[in-house]
């Protein structure tokens, strides 16, 4: 009995990792952003960023927003060396698609211009 419940929780911790890792396709993953950083850019993603990220995310994109603590999984803190080493191309594909408690934005943010203007504005919050 014990063994069988030894096994059920390293199942359980298993799964927990597992479900962890957001894979992104490797079509995604390759994207360059073909958006610079320029004034334009960095103002509209400011603009998109506060209307639908900073409410989860916070302010410095510190996972501090004020929807973070009603969330089920963490909304995760965005000035991180893991974070910030993601390829553009994955933020792009993980803002378009949503997981769990994050809402994919394909229909929000239907341009792709709008989404790679967000990306240009997440790269400055690891800056501090």
């Amino acid at each position: 009995m014990l063994g069988l419940v030894f096994l059920f929780t390293i199942s359980i911790s298993f799964t927990e990792i597992v479900q962890d890792v957001w894979i992104v396709p490797a079509s995604y993953e390759n994207m360059e952003n073909p958006v610079s950083a320029d004034k334009e850019s960095m103002r509209e993603g400011k603009g998109l960023y506060a209307k639908h990220c900073k409410s989860c995310h916070g302010k410095e994109g510190l996972g501090d927003g004020s929807k973070a603590a009603q969330l089920d999984t963490p909304s995760g803190d965005f000035s991180t060396e893991e974070f910030q080493s993601q390829s553009d191309g994955a933020l792009f594909y993980k803002i378009r698609e949503g997981r769990d408690d994050m809402p994919g934005f394909d229909k929000k943010l239907p341009d792709d211009e709008e989404v790679w203007s967000v990306v240009n504005i997440l790269r400055t919050l690891g800056d501090f």
